[in-house]
């Protein structure tokens, strides 16, 4: 689903309100999955392939962790490249304009640790945009075309991702 950022006030909503309802993010047991992984990104960088529906983290020249994501569904997917702006765990979400054209009843304000809260147990923001990549609380989701532009993962797996990269990470979404 679309973050909704296109404004520091929105931010800034984000932030005063992650603490609300807090859930506890849980480590997995399963083991992060590295893999071989060719093309020319610097270690660090976050490459989501959207047509693979993975987000690879570069760890070395040739190598990455990767995770299974839900991406854009038709009409909603994008590429290019950013970086994140931010990092919240237990976020509250205020869905986008688009989401609530779509889904009128929807409230204005989720708060974090909801489980109708679509960004799960953390999120981190794009810059440039209104996307994040985030938790769910639906894990089904994982693996399709799904969200409004956001990258979605599994709770356990963006707990591990948030652990391993900085504010300012490149971000390289492509088809």
């Amino acid at each position: 689903m679309s973050f909704g950022f296109r404004s520091a006030k929105l931010a800034w909503a984000l932030v005063a309100l992650s603490g609300v309802a807090a859930v506890s993010i849980q480590r997995a047991e399963a083991k992060p999955d590295f893999v071989a992984f060719h093309g020319d990104f610097s270690p660090g960088t976050i490459v989501v392939k959207t047509g693979e529906r993975r987000l690879y983290l570069v760890v070395e020249p040739g190598h990455a962790v990767r995770y299974p994501v839900g991406v854009g569904k038709a009409g909603k997917q994008w590429a290019g490249i950013t970086k994140i702006d931010g990092k919240y765990r237990n976020p509250a979400w205020a869905p986008p304009a688009d989401v609530k054209h779509d889904v009128p009843s929807i409230p204005d304000v989720i708060p974090g640790g909801s489980p109708a809260n679509p960004m799960g147990v953390a999120a981190m923001t794009l810059a440039g945009g209104e996307y994040a990549i985030h938790g769910t609380n639906r894990p089904k989701s994982i693996g399709g075309f799904v969200s409004y532009g956001c990258i979605r993962m599994l709770n356990q797996d963006i707990t591990d991702l948030y652990d391993r990269v900085p504010v300012g990470t490149t971000v390289v979404v492509a088809h």
